[in-house]
């Protein structure tokens, strides 16, 4: 059965043209039926409410049927809405549809054929345009629901480690606790110094297997209490919380910086060495409490340094007060 509640615009700078058009839609039974007598005011129109099929004259002053077709598909795309576009014409050459087609018009009637054609022809452009509505709304929910999915994911899909939104999440939590309870927070960055060079050597699914090897290896050098997340590509941080500032030290994480080091990584084209970088950002509660962008700021800047120098220090985050 027809959608008699279908959408339908009809564009012609002849009235008594728009008029047949219109006429004869209406006895079809279609009860959303507008006409324009130009161009500019069908866009007008579409603006103010967008059509499921619209049905133009190929050419009209002003602008011409392919014309006002190029305006519709910017319109469209900018709404996520696809109008069904049929041009009336008296051209029957294969160049002439061919460039129409290539304008993005999705039909033709022909003006000679016109009483026999129209009906049936937006029978089909209605079961179209539906289709593909249906499928732009079905499209426009999912990337919604991913955009909703990644606002609130913490999982590094690669490594299935906690991520960079996890990690400063964790950071917050562990500075209010050394404020509040005492003790030092500790957020060691870990990077890996030759990341951009094996990149150069090896395939994507080498440096997969390279991330998810030095997942594991971390995993099994920290400590059970310590939060281990993938704060970058080649960038991993570990957040741990002392109740005695004095046990925050490098030293306290040097069993991480050698494990990474002086131990090469298997995977399927052999072992592969990486060169990691590391520093320890301490936060002691009797210094103050940085906020968790200081703490960030100042393990980057520090790991270019240990990127230069290639060890392990330990460096602490301004503390700003407040005023």
């Amino acid at each position: 059965m027809p959608n008699l509640d279908l959408s339908i615009l009809v564009v012609d700078d002849a009235k008594f043209s728009s008029m047949i058009v219109s006429k004869a839609l209406r006895t079809a039974g279609y009860r959303d039926v507008r006409v324009a007598n130009d161009a500019p005011a069908a866009l007008k129109m579409m603006e103010e409410r967008p059509v499921s099929v619209l049905i133009a004259d190929w050419l009209m002053p002003e602008m011409d049927g392919l014309e006002l077709t190029d305006m519709v598909r910017q319109q469209d795309e900018q709404n996520n809405h696809y109008s069904y576009i049929i041009l009336l014409t008296a051209k029957e050459s294969v160049e002439a549809l061919a460039e129409a087609f290539d304008r993005g018009v999705d039909d033709f009637i022909y003006k000679s054929d016109m009483s026999k054609q129209l009906i049936p022809r937006v029978f089909a452009a209605d079961r179209i345009a539906d289709r593909q509505n249906t499928l732009l709304r079905a499209n426009a929910l999912l990337m919604e629901n991913n955009r909703e999915l990644e606002a609130s994911n913490i999982i590094d899909l690669e490594t299935g480690l906690c991520n960079n939104r996890y990690a400063r999440e964790r950071l917050g939590k562990s500075l209010r606790q050394a404020e509040s309870r005492g003790g030092a927070s500790a957020y060691v960055l870990c990077g890996i110094r030759n990341w951009q060079e094996l990149k150069r050597q090896h395939s994507p699914t080498i440096m997969s297997e390279l991330a998810v090897g030095i997942s594991r290896r971390l995993s099994h050098l920290i400590r059970p209490m310590d939060s281990l997340c993938r704060v970058g590509d080649n960038q991993y941080a570990i957040i741990a919380h002392f109740s005695n500032s004095e046990h925050c030290t490098a030293s306290t994480f040097r069993r991480i910086f050698d494990g990474i080091n002086h131990k090469a990584l298997k995977t399927t084209v052999g072992y592969v060495s990486v060169e990691a970088g590391m520093v320890l950002c301490k936060a002691a509660a009797e210094h103050g409490t940085p906020s968790v962008q200081d703490v960030e700021r100042t393990a980057v800047e520090g790991l270019m340094d240990a990127y230069e120098t290639r060890r392990f220090t330990e460096i602490q985050p301004p503390v700003t007060e407040n005023t």
